[in-house]
Formats: structure tokens, C-alpha cells, sequence
């Protein structure tokens, strides 16, 4: 189990990654999206917000995101350093993300450009 500090700074860290990446910042300079990041198993709640291809992100829950993530503490803060990519715990259903498939499509691919397979 990871705590809420641990997931703060996963989540440090992809921001960091997302934004040292000029071709991401381009590609999604129109992609203007708020997502929120939950866990299943303690108290934790982030907010992504990425917004003309700069993200930044904070402690506490979206007000109105356009997706949620979801999942318990560990993966999250292994997902957002990088340490495992989304498909397996989407695919077995430890993660859960709600929202339209073009979006989920292109988190998907965010994180695939950070961080690699």
C-alpha cells in the first residue's frame, strides 16, 4: 500500500516528466482536460489539470473532471512513476477509468511517451 505522500509525488514526477516534453506540450496544446485521481484502499485525492500542453496537479478531488482514475494506492503511485504501465491493471480491471475513449485512449499515450513500455 502507498500512501497519500507517495502518490504526491508519483504524480510529481509525471508532471515533471509531461512537462520536459516539448512534443507532448505541442500535441496536446489543444487537449484542454481535468482529471481526477482516486484511490480504493485510503484517503487520497488528486486533480490533474492539462491546459494549453502545460499539466499541473494538486491535492484534492475535481470539482467536474472530464476523467476519473481510479485504482488502489500502489498501483497508482507505480503507474504515475512509471513503473508499470496502465494496460495490465486496465485490462484485469485493478484500474478503472471513466471517461470518453478518446481521452482514455490519449492518457494512454501520454504516459506511453513519459515514461516507454
Amino acid at each position: 500500500m502507498a500512501t497519500h505522500q507517495e502518490i504526491t509525488d508519483s504524480l510529481k514526477a509525471f508532471a515533471e516528466g509531461y512537462n520536459s516534453n516539448k512534443r507532448l506540450q505541442t500535441m496536446n496544446r489543444d487537449w484542454n482536460r481535468v482529471i481526477q485521481v482516486l484511490t480504493t484502499d485510503i484517503e487520497s485525492a488528486h486533480t490533474l489539470e492539462l491546459k494549453d500542453g502545460e499539466l499541473r496537479f494538486w491535492e484534492g478531488a475535481a470539482d467536474k473532471p472530464d476523467l476519473t482514475v481510479l485504482a488502489d494506492s500502489e498501483t497508482l503511485a507505480d503507474m504515475f512513476y512509471g513503473d508499470i504501465t496502465p494496460t495490465e491493471p486496465y485490462m484485469n480491471g485493478t484500474l478503472k477509468i471513466m471517461g470518453s475513449e478518446d481521452d482514455i485512449v490519449r492518457l494512454d499515450f501520454i504516459s506511453l511517451l513519459i515514461w516507454g513500455e
